[in-house]
């Protein structure tokens, strides 16, 4: 059962707090900050931008082993490899 339903788009959810981090996508909050540089994310946002300050290169390609940031830069990279 989902009793916790977005006001804007009525998207339900099974808890409180994952109606909260929803409704962020709404309202443009982002409530973390890096402590790094100081800029502002979702939570999700800033793990990926962490890796920017930290060098983590967690995804890796199967072609040729090259690292990268994000699972988004990988599926671009492997264009390099498969043409599409």
């Amino acid at each position: 059962e989902r009793p916790y339903s977005c006001s804007i788009c009525d998207r339900k959810f099974t808890s409180g707090s994952s109606l909260k981090s929803h409704e962020r996508i709404h309202t443009g909050e982002k409530p973390y900050s890096c402590n790094v540089c100081g800029k502002r994310f979702t939570r999700k946002n800033l793990s990926a931008h962490m890796r920017k300050h930290t060098g983590e290169r967690p995804h890796q390609c199967s072609f040729c082993s090259k690292k990268f940031i994000n699972s988004a830069r990988l599926r671009d990279h492997h264009r390099v490899h498969t043409g599409q």
